[in-house]
């Protein structure tokens, strides 16, 4: 027991167990408190249980901060590690983020990320950014759509990527959208196309190339009183195969595949008013593995 810092020791011993002692016997007491003075009393040779509380406390808040920074080597923080570790590590399993205080790209808010660095944690960021940009509403505008993939693919696949989506966004499709061809919306309507990553997966990874999956969330839709396209969630797949190229992340390829998807909640659904300006006023994110 610990009183006032100190320690109180009280033993009280019978003659069970003491060799020459009387059978029932008192035998003694003892009781020691520390002197004021620091003389006089015998020093406990075992530390009191409050100091071992604290060691124990500090033991397990020093575990803990070196779980969440393992793997911290590589540009840009924790979690990814170098291209030599990866080839050691298949990336399966799904790993805690450990923030580094570094922005993951280097570009002016609103621009289309870039300058990733060239590492696994690298690709995955700028897997998880390229699928906000692919699935985002500028996509459904010619022009556009046209600067994304030459900002985001690499240079020998610009052109045909260019043709694959022009084909994909055809008149048929945003008309069914409620958009004109040039993919606006009609007066007092608008249209959102929001991607939200909700994780990254490696599927194969090299000193040049990487395999991606990313996860997503979304809403898209048109809000507005005569809009015939409600505003809804959505959950998807991207799969993106990247190339290292003048000196980023580019993609080569995508795919795109439904779910996995929860079960909707019970939320009730906001009027095409709170949407349109929840849109407005809440920006997107730049994204970091």
């Amino acid at each position: 027991m610990n009183i006032g810092g100190g320690e109180y020791d009280a033993r009280t011993r019978t003659s069970e167990g003491v060799p020459g002692a009387r059978e029932g016997a008192r035998t003694t007491t003892r009781t020691r408190l520390p002197s004021g003075d620091g003389g006089g009393n015998r020093p406990s040779n075992r530390p009191g249980r409050s100091l071992v509380t604290v060691v124990a406390v500090v033991v397990l808040l020093i575990a803990a901060i070196a779980f969440a920074n393992r793997g911290g080597g590589g540009e840009g923080g924790g979690g990814g590690g170098t291209a030599s570790d990866s080839k050691n590590d298949t990336a399966t399993d799904a790993r805690p983020t450990a923030p580094s205080g570094e922005k993951p790209v280097k570009n002016s808010p609103g621009a289309l990320a870039s300058g990733f660095a060239h590492d696994e944690q690298g690709a995955q960021s700028a897997a998880a950014n390229y699928a906000v940009a692919l699935v985002s509403a500028d996509m459904m505008k010619p022009g556009e759509r046209k600067q994304i993939v030459q900002h985001l693919f690499s240079p020998a696949r610009v052109d045909a990527t260019t043709k694959r989506l022009n084909k994909a966004y055809s008149q048929k499709l945003l008309s069914s959208l409620g958009l004109d061809n040039d993919g606006n919306a009609p007066k007092g309507v608008t249209f959102i196309s929001r991607t939200v990553p909700v994780g990254t997966k490696v599927r194969k990874y090299s000193d040049d190339t990487a395999k991606l999956d990313v996860w997503c969330t979304g809403v898209f839709g048109n809000a507005g009183e005569k809009s015939t396209n409600p505003v809804r969630n959505d959950w998807f797949t991207l799969s993106l195969e990247l190339k290292w190229a003048d000196g980023d992340w580019k993609i080569e390829d995508f795919t795109q595949k439904e779910g996995p998807a929860p079960v909707n909640s019970d939320n009730r659904a906001s009027g095409s008013d709170e949407i349109s300006d929840a849109v407005d006023k809440f920006g997107g994110f730049t994204y970091a593995r």
